[in-house]
């Protein structure tokens, strides 16, 4: 519970104790840091009016840490409206206006637990997401620039260029096939023979390419035809494509 005003703190402090609860307090943001810092809280109450920093922009910094683990309930006597909408669209669960009566807070303490595992797995997909955009911005995926161990047979050498060649005009043109047989002068079928040849992973999903599945299992690019398949040969997509057989 972070308020800087002694007699609140002291109340509420009585009042969550009786209820059986375990309460921690701190007067100021800095404490308040330093206690989440230490363990991760069921349930925070945070007054928006402190002299060091205001929580609000508490609120702000734990969001921004990937610390707003658990249910936050703002208090305040003197906040607005704006305040109070602004503080709920960072993450607070509710807010309540001093002075507070016991029902409220009772109330606010009970609904805001009963939400703590939904915040909890909501902040672990946020942490997941932001770590595998930060993965993929460490990877910018076959460089255009690369060096290549020419002390091998000549076979191998040639091999090991050719894959990188392919993988980065593959990741540049998102993986389409046949950009990739205009830029680099080849039949689609014939690249798409070489690609798997020399090893090249063609299962893999790329930035901005929808892959489905034909009828056949084989993976395909959406509005791209699988470079293994014949041209001529044209695959029902749904049931409104199949001709009905009239009587005779």
């Amino acid at each position: 519970m972070v308020d800087d005003e002694l007699g609140i703190r002291d109340l509420l402090f009585e009042i969550l104790n009786d209820e059986g609860h375990t309460v921690e307090l701190a007067e100021n943001a800095a404490q308040a840091r330093s206690a989440r810092q230490r363990s991760a809280p069921d349930l925070v109450l945070l007054d928006i009016w402190m002299p060091d920093t205001d929580g609000v922009t508490l609120l702000k910094e734990w969001r921004g840490a990937g610390l707003l683990t658990m249910p936050v309930v703002m208090m305040s006597g003197h906040a607005t409206i704006e305040t109070a909408v602004e503080a709920t669209r960072i993450g607070a669960q509710s807010f309540l206006e001093k002075p507070i009566t016991l029902q409220k807070l009772l109330k606010s303490v009970e609904t805001a637990l009963s939400k703590g595992d939904e915040i909890r797995h909501i902040a672990h997909q946020e942490a997941a997401t932001n770590n595998a955009s930060l993965a993929a911005l460490a990877d910018p995926g076959p460089q255009e620039r690369q060096t290549f161990d020419l002390d091998k047979p000549l076979r191998d050498a040639r091999d090991a260029f050719e894959k990188a060649y392919f993988e980065f005009h593959l990741a540049k043109e998102d993986g389409s096939m046949t950009r990739v047989a205009e830029k680099t002068g080849l039949e689609r079928t014939h690249l798409y023979r070489k690609l798997k040849q020399l090893g090249v992973d063609l299962s893999r999903r790329r930035n901005g390419v929808n892959e489905a599945r034909d009828p056949r299992g084989k993976t395909r690019q959406t509005g791209e035809s699988d470079p293994s398949v014949p041209d001529a040969v044209a695959l029902p997509q749904s049931d409104s494509d199949v001709p009905l057989a009239l009587p005779g």
